[in-house]
C-alpha cells in the first residue's frame, strides 16, 4: 500500500508543476489540463493498482496514473493551447475571452460589433473577426455556438429578429474564413440573457452584444 501511495504521489507531483500563464492578470494559474490529469491520474492509479498482483501493485498504480493522466488532460491542454491563442490574437480588440472548465467564451461588445439596429458586420469588427476564423481554423476540434443578444429596449419581436441576423452574420462570415458548417450552430436569444441591468445607457450597451461558445469534440 505504503509503495501505492508513493507511485501516485510521485506521479502528482509531476503534473501540479504545470502552470498557465494569464497575459490579462500577469498571474499563473494551474491549467485546466493538469486539473484533468490530476483526476484522470488519481483514477487510473485506483484501477492500475487494483489490477495488478501483490508484488506489482506499487508499479501498477503508476502506468494507470500515467495512463489516466493523458486521457484527463487531453481536452484541457487542447483547450488550454486554443485560449492561449485567442487571448493573445485578440488582446486590445475588447473581445472577453472567458474561460469556463472546457468550454471557451468569446464575448463581442455591441459596440465593436454592429451599428444600432444593424445587422451588417462594421467594418473595423472584420479584422477582429478574421484573427478568430484563424484560430478556430487551426483547432479545428471544437463546435462554435454564435449567439445574438440585444438589450430590451423596443419590442420584443424586433429584438429576436435582430438578435438571430447578428448571430447569422458572424457565421456567415466565419464560413467564409473556411470554418466549416457542420462545426457551428447560429441563435439569437433577443433580451433573455441580459449581462447586466438594461436601466442605464452603459447596462444596455453591455448587453448587445455576440457571444462565440467553443465546445471541445467528444
Amino acid at each position: 500500500m505504503k509503495k501505492t501511495i508513493v507511485a501516485v504521489s510521485v506521479a502528482l507531483v509531476g503534473l501540479s508543476g504545470c502552470m498557465t500563464y494569464d497575459p490579462y492578470t500577469g498571474e499563473e494559474k494551474t491549467s485546466s489540463a493538469t486539473k484533468g490529469s490530476i483526476i484522470g491520474a488519481l483514477s487510473g492509479a485506483a484501477v492500475g493498482a487494483a489490477t495488478s498482483s501483490k508484488s506489482d501493485r506499487g508499479k501498477g498504480a503508476l502506468i494507470g496514473a500515467a495512463s489516466g493522466a493523458a486521457v484527463g488532460g487531453g481536452i484541457g491542454y487542447y483547450m488550454d493551447r486554443q485560449e492561449a491563442k485567442l487571448r493573445q490574437q485578440l488582446e486590445g480588440t475588447g473581445v472577453r475571452v472567458v474561460r469556463d472548465g472546457d468550454q471557451i467564451e468569446l464575448i463581442m461588445p455591441g459596440n465593436i460589433t454592429f451599428d444600432v439596429n444593424e445587422s451588417t458586420i462594421k467594418p473595423t469588427f472584420s479584422n477582429t473577426l478574421e484573427s478568430v476564423g484563424l484560430v478556430l481554423n487551426e483547432f479545428d476540434k471544437t463546435i462554435i455556438q454564435i449567439e445574438g443578444h440585444t438589450d430590451s429596449t423596443g419590442a420584443q419581436s424586433y429584438n429576436q429578429l435582430l438578435s438571430e441576423s447578428r448571430a447569422a452574420s458572424v457565421r456567415d462570415f466565419l464560413l467564409n474564413q473556411g470554418i466549416q458548417a457542420s462545426r457551428t450552430r447560429a441563435v439569437g436569444y433577443g433580451p433573455r440573457y441580459p449581462l447586466t441591468s438594461n436601466d442605464t445607457a452603459s447596462g444596455r450597451e453591455q448587453n448587445r452584444r455576440v457571444e462565440l461558445t467553443l465546445v471541445p469534440m467528444q
